[in-house]
């Protein structure tokens, strides 16, 4: 057994990329977002907020990407309908402030490993979730 686990993470370079397809797909519906692009451990490596989006959604969109990376790659839309029926699950994600529910966090993966996440904040949580699917797809 190995003493040590490697981590592959996404470049600044392709961050970008990630971030520039995020900002044009937002653009491109009228919604005025932030982005983050987190990597494997949830650290940021790219943000940015257009003119005009929510400032509290800076944060938001870091907590749903970081959201993605702590749980190996789950989309942050899963969470509300796996803890929706569990009074307790519904009462102890609240205790959680990096843990987001709602949708706009999605992995980031290339040639099928883990390397990153892209976090969208400031539309509604369906618009938020295109527009990182969106940009992600740009890693397949």
């Amino acid at each position: 057994m190995a003493d040590t686990i490697p981590m592959t993470s996404l470049s600044l370079a392709a961050a970008r990329r990630v971030l520039d397809a995020a900002l044009a797909h937002a653009e491109s519906v009228g919604v005025m977002v932030c982005i983050a692009v987190v990597d494997p451990s949830g650290l940021p490596i790219v943000a940015a907020r257009m003119d005009g989006a929510p400032r509290l959604s800076v944060d938001l969109a870091r907590h749903k990407a970081a959201t993605v990376v702590s749980f190996n790659g789950v989309p942050t839309h899963f969470w509300w309908p796996a803890i929706a029926e569990d009074d307790a699950l519904r009462h102890a994600v609240p205790q959680f402030p990096d843990f987001m529910i709602l949708g706009g966090g999605i992995p980031l993966t290339v040639a099928g490993e883990l390397v990153g996440a892209i976090g969208a904040s400031g539309g509604s949580p369906e618009q938020d979730q295109q527009i990182a699917e969106a940009a992600a797809a740009i890693l397949s």
